[in-house]
This record gives structure tokens, sequence and C-alpha cells, in this order.
């Protein structure tokens, strides 16, 4: 089963795809994919929660900052993933540290195209994405093109998961398939 999860920032995105991960698992191995680069102190602390609001939960961490194939390289195709999230993903492949963060667009497209085949290869898939279309404000054009690449993404992961659930103040909308709990 693959499941994409979207929504505001810290709306309950990370616990409702913890829970169900951990659920879709079985007992069996699963796998936090950790994506975020950190750039400071506030990075530092959203790592921190993240990793303490999972404790217990039997996770294996993966951490893959660029192409979400490398995380097979030790980790069990067979698991249960949680990629959390496909936001941070997305903005290491369109913004490369190695290419002094110069926008790469060819570097997003490759990352949508893996993160399907990626959802195509597993047993199970959790995708969270944040939700950053509902403002009508004009931002600059690397901006504009970051949240374009993200909503690409988006929209190809829906299309392609077995369930499509919408995050707001904890609550929840189920657009597509039948979650699970």
């Amino acid at each position: 089963m693959t499941v994409f999860i979207s929504g505001g920032a810290k709306c309950g995105k990370s616990a409702l795809a913890q829970n169900l991960t951990v659920t879709l698992a079985e007992g069996e191995k699963h796998y936090y994919v950790a994506t975020m680069i950190s750039t400071g102190a506030e990075d530092d602390e959203r790592i921190r929660r993240h990793i303490a609001d999972r404790a217990g939960m039997g996770f294996e961490t993966v951490e893959c900052f660029c192409n979400i194939m490398d995380c097979l390289k030790s980790a069990d195709k067979d698991g249960t993933f949680l990629v959390d999230s496909v936001t941070s993903l997305m903005q290491n492949a369109l913004f490369p540290i190695e290419k002094n963060y110069e926008m790469d667009l060819l570097g997003a497209s490759r990352c949508a195209e893996a993160l399907v085949e990626f959802a195509h290869i597993v047993r199970h898939a959790v995708f969270v994405s944040d939700y950053i279309y509902s403002d009508a404000e004009r931002y600059s054009d690397s901006t504009e093109a970051y949240r374009r690449c993200l909503a690409d993404i988006d929209r190809r992961l829906a299309k392609i998961c077995d369930v499509v659930v919408e995050v707001s103040a904890g609550q929840y909308v189920v657009h597509k398939g039948e979650l699970k709990l």
C-alpha cells in the first residue's frame, strides 16, 4: 500500500504518518526516511522533536537527502517506509549543496521520477508533503519554481498512491482510497 499525506506545518501529518506506518508494518521492519539537511538551530530542534515523537515505535532511521533510491542500499524493500518529508527531499534536489544551492530543475524532476519508482518497488510507503499552495501571494521566481516543483511531485504521488489524505489541525480528510488505522 502507498499513502500520500499532505497538510500545513505542524498540523499532525507526521503523527498520522508514524501511526499508519507502524500499522502497515504489522510488526515487520519499518523505516523512517529522514530527508532534512539541517541548516541551523531551528532545523536541529525540529529533527530532535521528530526523533522524540517516534521513540519506542520501532523505526529504523535511514538518512536519505537526495536520491530516494539510495535508502534501499541499507533498507529492505519489503519493509514499510515513512518518507518524511517529500518537501525536504525535493528541496535538496532543487537546490543541491554540490552546486552551491544553484537551482537545478532537472534535479527536482529526477526526484519526482525516483519517488514514483520507489513507490512501485517497496512493499509499503507513506509519503509526507507540505501543502504550501493556499495563499495568493506572488513570491520570488525561485520560490515560485520551488512551489511548482513540489506541486508536480505531489500530483504524481497522489495519482499513483492508493490513499491520499489531507491533514489540518490534527483532523484529516481522505480524498482517495480508504485509511486503515
